[in-house]
């Protein structure tokens, strides 16, 4: 494989932003200097690490539960125009088992041919409140079925959501979390000793926080009472995600989750239904469902007539998009915000000596953005996969 350079960029790293750099990779490795690599210009625009989607169902009209994979294929190939170069495609449950490794033994032979796919996100199969899903799988024959999950999407791994409060849930942890990742909490009315415990079997992580996670009530007059929201704030090894488009959950949340648990612990993500990166209109959502958009990047809403009309149903960012909003919204540094996009994401994952940072000896998973943060090139193991500059033509 030919080497490439991206010369001339201002490059955001955890120590802020280094003007006027040149990145060489090869062999999908960010590697130091070297003659005859292949020049792309930057132009002085920012350069940050690929994105990470920890939580992603679907964009422009393909959804990732597609029975046909060439949806999935297609959407690896989409996510670069968004900065996004490795992600989690997200599968909720059939009513069935069988149906359910049928489908993910199908769709976890997709080669990617763009955005990597790093893992896939099971939920729905382990929850017990249904948010937007019309309904949740009987319980039985668990431990079996988590082993099944597992077996049915290698080569990637299996990362699972739960519920503290789902039966059996310390015996299905110990399973859940054999490969080292955490499993995800959501969906949830825990009590916070409930979450805490799970916590300690390996659900560190949180994810679309806020959202399905409801205020468990007083005690009794004046006595708060406390739930996964309370235990996951108050533990300094969980981090959390939110879908941060300024209606799923008021950016003050976001803020208080900032001030908690520092900028490493929180990461944003899309929970893209498949409007994400269409235009206002009524959409067919996850499981058959109608949806209504009101405007472009706006949430996903049940349409009148489904089960909960007018419920959140996933949203319609996409992740070049939630680093805006952070940096609109939450008012912090760029450097920062991206963080919150590439870095917390790959921690997450376990890939922190990998991705999510530009150093040498790392992926050459990359985004050039302008500076009204547009994505103008992304680059997937030092390929380019996207280019604005390319775009309309053959």
């Amino acid at each position: 494989m030919n080497g490439h350079v991206i010369k001339n960029a201002k490059v955001i790293s955890e120590n802020g932003i280094s003007e006027g750099v040149d990145i060489y990779s090869k062999n999908g490795i960010i590697t130091d200097p070297y003659p005859d690599a292949c020049e792309y210009d930057a132009q002085g625009m920012y350069l940050a690490p690929g994105f990470i989607d920890l939580h992603f169902h679907g964009i422009m009209n393909r959804r990732v539960e597609a029975p046909d994979n060439l949806n999935l294929k297609e959407i690896t190939r989409i996510l670069p125009k968004y900065g996004v170069t490795g992600f989690l495609p997200t599968v909720g449950p059939t009513m069935s088992k069988e149906e359910d490794v049928k489908l993910l033994r199908e769709i976890s032979r997709v080669v990617p041919d763009g955005a990597n796919i790093l893992g896939f996100l099971l939920e729905g199969h382990f929850l017990s409140l249904t948010g937007a899903f019309k309904s949740l799988p009987e319980e039985k024959d668990n431990e079996k079925k988590v082993r099944m999950l597992i077996d049915a999407v290698k080569p990637y791994e299996a990362i699972f959501c739960i519920s503290p409060e789902f039966p059996g849930i310390d015996k299905l942890l110990d399973i859940m979390t054999q490969n080292s990742l955490p499993a995800f909490v959501t969906h949830t009315r825990a009590d916070h000793k409930q979450a805490q415990r799970a916590i300690d079997r390996g659900a560190t992580h949180a994810t679309h926080f806020w959202n399905v996670f409801p205020y468990t009530g007083d005690i009794e007059g004046g006595v708060r009472g406390n739930g996964s929201v309370e235990a996951f704030y108050a533990n300094p090894h969980t981090t959390v995600d939110f879908i941060l488009d300024g209606e799923h959950v008021e950016p003050v949340a976001v803020k208080m989750a900032l001030a908690c648990k520092g900028i490493d612990k929180v990461s944003l993500i899309t929970d893209s239904n498949v409007n994400a990166g269409m235009p206002p209109g009524t959409y067919t959502g996850l499981d058959g469902s109608d949806i209504v958009v009101a405007y472009e990047g706006g949430p996903a809403r049940l349409a009148p007539g489904t089960h909960f009309p007018g419920g959140l149903a996933g949203s319609g960012l996409t992740m070049d998009r939630a680093l805006a909003n952070a940096v609109k919204m939450l008012g912090v540094s760029l450097a920062d915000a991206v963080r919150m996009v590439s870095t917390n994401p790959a921690s997450v994952l376990k890939l922190s000596h990998k991705k999510g940072y530009i150093k040498t000896g790392y992926d050459a998973d990359m985004v050039l953005l302008s500076k009204e943060l547009t994505v103008e090139a992304c680059f997937v193991g030092g390929e380019i996969k996207y280019d604005r500059k390319m775009e309309g033509k053959s």
